[in-house]
């Protein structure tokens, strides 16, 4: 295909950006402070807001309860409106409190298990407020030795609250179950794999859908295939796109195998969710060591640029080759979008919509990011956990 066949197509793409991606973070042995570092969540969405404003891809802001607790939700909503985007997805929180150190939902104590609940009845009241869709769980929760809890039991609690809290849900809400392999726990994980966070999603509803993060999986797994049964099972509601060399690294996302994004992307086409405002695309990254608005500015760019490399997969040429049985004449087809370059093509479809030709030259041209170091002395930098 044509770069200029697949113009369109590309006005469908929207990148949710998450609010603790330009706070501080890092890894567990040291956060690292930089200057201009929010010290509010409306610093944070004003940070935002300039990702959207030179790429014209991040529409809207993933918040995190209790990080991004506010006194007033609506005027939080209002304002990031007048920043020229809007609140998306609630992510809740089960995992810093004391009292969850052995469980959340899958506690053995009901007392801390209704706590749980009740947090998660907390962030539907908050999508109330600022008109979020997706509430997004993901949980720490697992045991580190052999023994140490009843696996089925687990299992049986997790299934119990997890229908309390979409039974809460109301109108076109839904509820988006991560999963993560391992970390914090190294024994097991109540939530592990696909395979368990869709079965968990089948018995609840149709509006319980899988959030598939890409850094969330052992070494050597085909995430293609995930995407690919997913889409098939009707049950992939979101992404969370970061980049990993060796576990959940949260890198920017095709820094470490942009073949992989092409590749998952491909998939995505193939099956129906690109455009499809049911799959919402999301970064779920960290930015330890390089400035955080810069680092969304290059994410959302990358995901776009694999994008239309999957657009522009020759899919008529490709299923022809497969249904020849012809196995290199297939892959070269397959290959040849990867390997196109439509940097040149990308900036001048960003120019033809009044966006610049290169985000990130423009953003550092702005001078937003001096303002900010000048600007934000003083008070405290938000963090994890903040």
């Amino acid at each position: 295909m044509k770069f200029s066949e697949i113009t369109g197509l590309l006005e469908k793409q929207a990148i949710e950006v998450p609010s603790w991606a330009y706070g501080n973070s890092g890894t567990r042995f040291k956060v690292f402070g930089s200057p201009g570092t929010p010290r509010s969540v409306e610093e944070k969405i004003a940070d935002a807001a300039q990702v959207n404003k030179f790429t014209g891809l991040a529409p809207s802001v993933a918040l995190h309860i209790p990080w991004d607790m506010v006194d007033d939700f609506g005027a939080l909503r209002r304002y990031a409106e007048d920043q020229g985007v809007k609140l998306g997805t609630i992510n809740s929180n089960t995992f810093q409190d004391d009292v969850y150190k052995l469980g959340s939902l899958t506690h053995t104590d009901p007392a801390v298990r209704r706590k749980a609940i009740d947090h998660h009845f907390q962030c539907i009241e908050i999508m109330n407020a600022t008109g979020s869709r997706d509430l997004k769980i993901w949980l720490a929760d697992g045991t580190n030795y052999p023994g140490q809890g009843d696996i089925r039991s687990r299992q049986e609690w997790l299934a119990e609250g997890l229908a309390e809290i979409y039974a809460r849900l109301s109108g076109d809400q839904r509820l988006v179950l991560e999963y993560k392999f391992f970390e914090p726990a190294f024994y097991h994980t109540d939530v592990c794999d696909w395979g368990t966070s869709y079965t968990h999603c089948a018995a609840l509803g149709e509006r319980a859908m899988v959030c598939l993060d890409t850094g969330h999986h052992a070494p050597g797994t085909n995430i293609e295939f995930i995407v690919a049964q997913l889409l098939r099972l009707g049950k992939l509601g979101s992404f969370d796109f970061n980049s990993r060399f060796y576990a959940d690294d949260d890198l920017i996302v095709g820094a470490a195998d942009p073949y992989q994004l092409y590749r998952i992307l491909v998939e995505v086409v193939r099956g129906g969710g690109y455009g499809n405002p049911d799959v919402a695309f999301m970064l779920d990254q960290c930015h330890n060591i390089e400035k955080k608005i810069p680092g969304q500015i290059r994410s959302v760019l990358n995901v776009q640029e694999a994008t239309a490399k999957a657009l522009l997969l020759d899919r008529e040429a490709l299923t022809a080759a497969q249904e020849a049985g012809d196995v290199l004449g297939a892959n070269t087809i397959f290959m040849d979008a990867y390997y196109t370059d439509v940097r040149a093509d990308l900036a001048e479809w960003r120019e033809s919509r009044g966006l610049p030709g290169d985000p990130m030259a423009a953003y550092l041209a702005s001078g937003y990011q001096e303002r900010i170091e000048a600007e934000r002395v003083g008070g405290t930098q938000l963090s994890w956990g903040s």
